[in-house]
């Protein structure tokens, strides 16, 4: 185990990014959080930083037959991205995934108005951007939060996530302009396994601690 739980895990991730803030070297940031799990380390972060926390919301695109293997993501407008690997692996095409990207939208959508509660999208156009969630294993979701804010014109890209397969965050060097994962292990199967506690991270939670942000003068 490397951390306790997300607190944890977000509190190393803040005295990382701090230390650049104090350099000079993070501009004027913002911090977007992958729910669920990345909103926890999402808020360490953003108190450290003293800057504002909202959502990019992403969806897995799992298999027909079975929702858990996740053969894709979508986050945004954007088209869906596909991992070819397992649609080749599984004999998918896209065409056949198209009722679960459907579903897997409507979803997004309807997360999407639960966590702000109205609110319009954040506005980043130009800052510094820090995307957070709480691992990489496969990094399709990431992939596909990260081409959604890079839609929206910050002027610096970051994905910040605690612990990842080595594969995964080197493959994101091609999406952001940075991947902070100071923990990459050579034997990785599963985000929670480096965790103690990573009981599943409730709507109720997200909501609240999205408040106190918009709340914020």
């Amino acid at each position: 185990m490397l951390f306790h739980d997300r607190r944890e895990a977000g509190r190393e991730l803040a005295g990382l990014l701090a230390r650049r803030l104090d350099e000079g070297t993070l501009g004027s940031p913002f911090v977007l959080a992958l729910p669920r799990g990345g909103v926890p380390i999402g808020d360490e972060i953003a108190r450290a930083l003293g800057a504002p926390l909202d959502v990019v919301v992403a969806r897995k695109i799992g298999a027909p037959y079975n929702p858990e293997v996740g053969v894709g993501a979508l986050a945004g407008e954007g088209p869906p991205l596909f991992d070819e690997r397992t649609l080749a692996m599984l004999d998918l095409t896209a065409d056949r995934l198209a009722p679960q990207v459907a579903r897997e939208r409507t979803e997004m959508h309807r997360r999407e108005d639960l966590y702000r509660g109205g609110r319009p999208a954040p506005e980043v156009s130009g800052r510094t951007v820090v995307v957070v969630d709480d691992g990489l294993a496969t990094g399709v979701t990431a992939r596909a939060a990260l081409r959604a804010v890079r839609g929206m014109g910050p002027g610096r890209l970051l994905l910040a996530v605690p612990v990842g397969s080595q594969e995964a965050a080197e493959a994101l060097t091609a999406e952001a302009d940075e991947v902070l994962c100071p923990h990459r292990p050579s034997l990785f199967h599963a985000v929670g396994q480096w965790y103690e506690d990573f009981d599943q991270v409730g709507d109720e939670e997200v909501v609240a601690i999205l408040r106190r942000y918009a709340a914020a003068p």
